[in-house]
């Protein structure tokens, strides 16, 4: 598995994050679409916290609480890792694209399409470290 699925992890959270982007573009307004769009951003920040902590610790966590955990523990162990503030960012796009966005229809296109960028930064900053 190894490096095999760090790459298939980071590969999913592009391909996650350009349909998003993609989604939000042609959603006209729709809210169901707009909120399926946010869900799809929030979805690649959670492939590309998979490939992270799969290529620094060797597990593969179930859940978003064994993520939380698991960032903690890597931000404890890492400065690299702490420094980029990587579970701040992870609860951040969760509280917002999963959280209010997608399960309460709080829908602002501006945070929306900022937190799209983040969704990016978080990919890269990622990326550099697992490489």
């Amino acid at each position: 598995m190894g490096a095999g699925f760090v790459k298939a992890k980071l590969d999913e959270a592009w391909g996650f994050l350009r349909a998003a982007m993609e989604e939000f573009a042609k959603a006209g307004g729709d809210p169901v679409r707009v909120r399926d769009a946010a869900e799809k951003g929030w979805n690649a920040v959670v492939q590309a916290t998979e490939a992270l902590i799969y290529a620094l610790a060797g597990v593969r966590p179930m859940s978003h609480y064994e993520r939380r955990v698991a960032l903690m523990d890597l931000e404890r162990r890492r400065d690299d890792v702490r420094d980029l503030g990587l579970r701040d960012r992870y609860m951040s796009r969760y509280k917002i694209l999963h959280g209010e966005a997608f399960y309460e229809g709080i829908i602002d296109p501006e945070e929306i399409i900022l937190e799209f960028e983040r969704v990016k930064e978080y990919i890269e900053a990622i990326e550099k470290l697992v490489k």
